[in-house]
Parts: structure tokens; C-alpha cells; sequence
């Protein structure tokens, strides 16, 4: 099946992705989950994980400007 292309927003997408984001939210595993990525950024992996974030900021086009920090 070959879904139409949708341009920038893709409520198909969206709608996968919000079922499978509150599936997650609700199975339990969300605590796991932090639990170790807490402790891949106190570990070894600390690095390689900034590394990872500044080669993904290198290809954005900027900062949503709706995002706050």
C-alpha cells in the first residue's frame, strides 16, 4: 500500500506516532528507560552521546523558536 505524500504535515505519520508514543507512555517502561539514560550520561557513553546531539544540531536549520530552555 503506498500512502500519499502528505508534504510537510503527515497526519498518517502523526497518528502512528501519537499511538505508539502513548503506548509507551502507558506499558511501564518509561521509568527503565530514564533510569538508563540517566546512567549512559554519568557513564562512559557521556561523550559520545553530546557528540551524537551537536553532529544532529549541525544539520537543523536552528532552534524551533517555540522551544523554550
Amino acid at each position: 500500500m503506498t500512502e500519499k505524500n502528505h508534504g510537510e504535515g503527515n497526519p498518517i505519520a502523526a497518528q502512528h506516532y501519537n499511538k505508539a508514543a502513548t503506548e509507551f507512555a502507558e506499558s511501564g517502561r518509561v521509568e527503565p528507560a530514564a533510569e538508563d539514560a540517566k546512567k549512559a550520561l554519568d557513564g562512559t557513553e557521556r561523550e559520545e552521546l553530546f557528540k551524537a546531539e551537536r553532529e544532529g544540531k549541525s544539520h537543523a536549520h536552528g532552534e524551533d523558536p517555540a522551544v523554550k530552555r
